[in-house]
């Protein structure tokens, strides 16, 4: 049985999708956090946490799985270096969720990925609502 095996669709055909996650996934990895919708955050957490885990693996095959799923060298190179070494003694849970309310526009719940020990603990304000 295959149940509760699938992943969200975000109401976007596939092509579109992977490539916003690997976009999405190229900047949370270079800056340690990106702010967006729950359900994006959600799928990006898991995207980006095997990202983790194969640069702690280290190998050649990893590094081309790695660079094949992401923008660019320099997302890479920051996963096999910097965050290889942070995060080289814990299981998992490379990712945190804070959780900011409803968008004013459109009323998503928005929210901050960030990794567990990113630097700066402050996350990004939210705009006040305009009344």
């Amino acid at each position: 049985m295959r149940h509760r095996n699938g992943y969200r669709k975000l109401g976007r055909v596939t092509s579109h999708r992977m490539m916003m996650l690997r976009n999405m996934a190229t900047s949370f990895l270079t800056t340690g956090c990106v702010r967006t919708t729950v359900p994006k955050a959600k799928e990006l957490r898991s995207y980006v946490e095997k990202m983790i885990t194969l640069g702690k693996k280290g190998t050649l095959h990893a590094r081309r799985q790695v660079e094949q799923k992401l923008f660019g060298n320099e997302a890479g190179k920051i996963v096999f270096t910097d965050l290889a070494t942070r995060f080289k003694d814990r299981p998992g849970g490379y990712t945190r969720i804070l959780r900011f309310g409803p968008r004013p526009g459109d009323g998503a719940e928005m929210c901050q990925l960030e990794l567990v020990d990113y630097r700066d603990h402050t996350p990004i304000q939210q705009p006040a609502a305009a009344e």
